[in-house]
């Protein structure tokens, strides 16, 4: 087993105004994103299927089609392969689960 306090781990922007803290198994990665009002992530897809859990503000997700508004306690899980974009409508705090491992994010 391996114990990880990502209270003590430094974040990375990823994008302007997306920033990630980032743990990993052999399996999977778990991201803990503080996204910025506003901030946005351009439309990108990837092998990994994601689960997207909002824990504290409002993120818009669009995918297929679609549009989602996110709050609290809101899950949503994005295939893969599937072409998505995000945006903070306010500040907010979000977890998400990728599987396979992202490699880009270690």
């Amino acid at each position: 087993m391996e114990f990880t306090d990502t209270g003590k781990m430094e974040s990375r922007e990823v994008v302007k105004g997306v920033h990630g803290k980032f743990v990993h198994s052999p399996h999977m990665t778990m991201a803990w994103w503080v996204i910025e009002q506003g901030a946005a992530l351009p439309e990108h897809s990837h092998e990994h299927e994601q689960v997207v859990n909002v824990v504290e503000g409002t993120l818009e997700v669009t995918a297929e089609g679609k549009k989602w508004t996110l709050g609290p306690g809101s899950v949503l899980v994005i295939p893969s392969g599937v072409p998505h974009l995000a945006r903070g409508l306010t500040e907010c705090r979000v977890i998400d689960a990728f599987w396979p491992a992202r490699d880009d994010y270690k």
